[in-house]
């Protein structure tokens, strides 16, 4: 008879386990700044007189900069640490915020353009930093699939509270608490987090470590990159049709109902995903999960009204956060010892150029032709699961590590 005993895998059991719920709720209030500073920028900049294309226009630049520097600090992370790298991010991310209203009143577009991309270019990768802490804080494999699945899910009340903090101290006191607002939570929130023992740990045995020389290569992570940017690509074409829809039918209340309802559909999704051991190893995993998310958007390819689509979305958003979820734990077992914090890094700038890039497309197609609206977030979402489908054959995809 085994002595030994399954660790409990409930989220309550999960949240009760030491650090779990400190690692969390600092990893999320310092990650708010990420659903602020977007609508801010553009509020900022109407409110000074702007046009508003100007203000996407920045707001974008923020997103992508933030984007294109996620693998160089999770390679610096793999070989300096955590701390060293999120500690001085964060710092020089809350003063490009604060910095931010004084650079659009001066109107020289160099200063602004400049600011707002110092601040993206610094965004702290809080994110990538937590899923390295997870297996110190769970050795057991359950219990760490249920953390991430649990974080992953959450990830959405980032984007639902941040918009509306900025819109109700934009109204109270104006653009300018907003961005001091934001400044002020990002660090909070990262110090909550650093200032673990997990976080202690994760430094000393980066810094002990060795980082392999050149370019992280593996063969089965370009298509696991590949299909989270069609994904990406799925969540920026939706955001676009969602406003469409509201210009259409004269409903303006669709662009903000409609991701809500998207991102409740994910939170529950990926709490029923993790509470329990599903077949198949990671990459069969996000195979499937990343079959139901594509399934659940053909039905908004018969264009239904604005009220059946915000129903709707909430199929295909059950399906979102095992699918990054999955990601993240197929991208574990396929990249190289040492070098999992840039592999992380790499993952969250496909999603994010993929939203860009949908964004992008969606919003000139679709108010050229109506009808490609809810096509282009389908499009995504098929593209994403016929990358996975080609490569499911390849053996670099079934390589384990435990």
């Amino acid at each position: 008879m085994s002595l030994t005993t399954t660790p409990p895998t409930t989220y309550r059991a999960i949240l009760r386990s030491p650090y779990a719920a400190r690692l969390l709720t600092g990893t999320l209030v310092g990650r708010l700044p990420a659903g602020m500073v977007p609508v801010a920028i553009v509020l900022l900049v109407t409110a000074e007189g702007g046009p508003l294309a100007l203000g996407g226009l920045l707001s974008a630049v923020y997103g992508l900069a933030s984007a294109l520097a996620q693998p160089v600090k999770g390679r610096l992370m793999d070989r300096f640490g955590h701390l060293r790298v999120s500690g001085p991010a964060t710092i020089l991310n809350a003063t490009g915020l604060l910095l931010l209203p004084w650079a659009v009143s001066t109107g020289r577009p160099a200063a602004v353009v400049g600011v707002v991309g110092l601040a993206g270019l610094c965004t702290p990768p809080l994110e990538t930093g937590l899923r390295l802490m997870w297996p110190l804080v769970f050795p057991d494999p359950a219990q760490r699939r249920a953390a991430l699945a649990l974080d992953t899910s959450t990830q959405g009340l980032i984007h639902i509270a941040g918009p509306l903090l900025v819109a109700g101290l934009v109204a109270v006191q104006g653009p300018d608490a907003a961005f001091a607002a934001a400044a002020v939570l990002g660090p909070g929130g990262a110090a909550l987090a650093l200032t673990t023992t997990p976080a202690r740990i994760r430094q000393t045995a980066s810094t002990s470590g060795t980082t392999r020389p050149g370019r992280l290569r593996s063969r089965g992570l370009a298509p696991v990159f590949a299909a989270v940017a069609g994904i990406g690509f799925t969540l920026g074409a939706m955001n676009m049709w969602a406003v469409s829809l509201a210009d259409r039918h004269g409903m303006p209340l669709v662009p903000g109902l409609l991701p809500s309802v998207f991102s409740t559909g994910s939170l529950a999704g990926g709490l029923i995903f993790g509470r329990r051991a599903w077949p198949g190893s990671p990459t069969t995993q996000f195979l499937a999960t990343a079959g139901g998310f594509c399934a659940g958007l053909l039905p908004l390819l018969t264009t239904p009204s604005p009220a059946m689509a915000t129903v709707l979305v909430a199929v295909p958003g059950l399906f979102l956060a095992p699918a990054i979820a999955s990601a993240f734990t197929t991208t574990r077992t396929l990249a190289p010892a040492g070098r999992l914090g840039e592999a992380y890094g790499w993952l969250i700038l496909a999603l994010g150029t993929g939203h860009a890039a949908g964004t992008a497309l969606a919003g000139p197609l679709t108010d050229a032709h109506p009808l490609v609206g809810p096509a282009l977030p389908a499009a995504g979402a098929t593209a994403a699961l016929a990358v996975l489908l080609l490569s499911a054959q390849r053996p670099a995809l079934a390589e384990p590590r435990p």
